[in-house]
C-alpha cells in the first residue's frame, strides 16, 4: 500500500543511503528534507578512535549539517560549529556543495569517561554550555552569512528549533538520531558493526521566506497555526529506527508520516565524502614557519601532521622543509 502510493504520487526513484531528500505536504503549507546516511557517516566516525558517545554526538552534527547545507543552491560551504564547556568542546561539520561531508570533534577523555561511567552520555551532557555556529561561506568574493544559537545543556533538535524560531522567524520541527547498525554488508563483505545516522526537518511556509516585520501577536498566530500544528504532530510521530532503518527507503518514510497531507518528495541529492588536506598544501603550509618553529616540530628525527577531518598523516624530513 504504502509503495503503490509513493508511485502513484510521482516520488522519484532513489537510493536508501546517502542521500539528501526534499519534500513538501500539498494540503498543508510545509517543505523539509529528510537525511539518511550509511557509508558517509560511517566513514567520517570511524577514522578516528572516538568514544562512542563523542561518535554518536559528531554523527548529529553530521546529519544536521547535510539538511541544512542541502539548500545551498550556488558553490560554497556550510559549516557547522560547536564551542562549548563540555567533555566534547568542539566539533567542526562542513558542507561543500553539492554534497560533499567532512567533520571532526574534539574532546577530553578523561571527562567522556567519567560521564560514561555516570551513563550521563546524552547529548546535551557531552555537548555542556556554549554556543552554535551555522556559516555560509559563498567564497572569496562573497560576504559570509554566520548566525549563532546558545547551547544550554541541550541537544541538536533543541538548538536548532531555538535557531529558526529567534534567528529566521520560521517555525520549525528537526529530529536527527544516529546508532550503530549491524549488517550483513554488501556483496563479498565481512558483516559487522557500522554507523548510521538519519533525520527530518519540517518547516511551516504559511509566510513566504519566513522573515517578516508583522506583530509579535501575529507571528504567536502563526506558531499556531492549525495547518502547522497538525504537520507537526505527525512528524513528531517518527522514531528513530524509522529514521535509521536501511531498509525502509525515505520515500516510504514520508508516505508513513504524511500521506494524509499528500505528500510530495523531489528529486534526492547524493552524499559524500572529501577532505581538501594533501601532501602539497601541508607542506605549504609549513614552509610559512620560521626555521625555529620548525625544528620545534621535530619529533624523533621527522615532522608529523595529521588532518583533523580525514586523520590521514604526513611524514616530512626536516631539511625538505624551507
Amino acid at each position: 500500500m504504502e509503495n503503490s502510493e509513493t508511485q502513484r504520487q510521482g516520488l522519484p526513484s532513489s537510493g536508501r543511503d546517502d542521500l539528501v531528500l526534499p519534500f513538501q505536504t500539498e494540503r498543508s503549507p510545509a517543505s523539509g528534507r529528510v537525511v539518511r546516511l550509511g557509508a558517509v557517516v560511517d566513514d567520517i566516525l570511524s577514522r578516528h578512535d572516538y568514544p562512542e558517545p563523542v561518535s554518536k554526538v559528531l554523527g548529529e552534527a553530521v546529519a544536521l549539517t547535510a539538511m541544512l547545507g542541502s539548500t545551498l543552491k550556488f558553490e560554497g560551504n556550510f559549516i557547522l560549529q560547536t564551542k562549548t564547556d563540555g567533555a566534547v568542546d568542539l566539533i567542526v561539520v562542513d558542507y561543500r556543495a553539492p554534497g560533499a561531508l567532512r567533520g571532526y570533534a574534539r574532546y577530553n577523555a578523561e571527562r567522556v569517561a567519567a560521564l560514561e561511567e555516570s551513563g550521563a552520555t546524552e547529548s546535551g551532557s557531552i555537548l555542556g554550555h556554549g554556543h552554535l555556529a551555522m556559516t555560509v561561506d559563498r567564497g572569496p568574493e562573497m560576504d559570509r552569512y554566520q548566525g549563532v544559537v546558545a547551547l544550554e545543556g541541550g541537544d541538536f533538535n533543541e538548538a536548532a528549533d531555538t535557531y529558526f524560531r529567534q534567528s529566521e522567524q520560521l517555525p520549525t520541527f528537526v529530529r536527527v538520531a544516529v546508532a550503530r547498525h549491524y549488517g550483513s554488508g554488501g556483496e563479498g563483505e565481512t558483516p559487522g558493526w557500522s554507523w548510521r545516522a538519519g533525520g527530518i526537518l519540517v518547516q511551516n511556509l504559511t509566510r513566504e521566506g519566513g522573515r517578516s516585520s508583522e506583530s509579535d501577536e501575529d507571528l504567536e498566530a502563526q506558531f499556531d497555526d492549525e495547518d502547522w500544528n497538525r504537520v507537526r504532530i505527525l512528524a513528531e510521530t517518527v522514531e528513530d529506527h524509522e529514521l535509521l532503518d536501511p531498509t525502509l527507503a525515505p520515500e516510504r518514510l514520508l508516505y508513513r508520516l504524511f500521506h494524509e497531507e499528500s505528500v510530495r518528495a523531489y528529486r534526492p541529492s547524493q552524499l559524500d565524502v572529501y577532505c581538501s588536506c594533501s601532501r602539497e598544501r601541508v607542506e605549504n603550509l609549513l614552509n610559512r614557519f620560521a626555521a625555529d618553529d620548525i625544528k620545534d616540530m621535530v619529533e624523533n628525527g621527522k615532522i608529523v601532521v595529521t588532518c583533523e577531518f580525514c586523520n590521514r598523516r604526513y611524514d616530512f624530513e626536516p631539511d625538505a622543509i624551507g
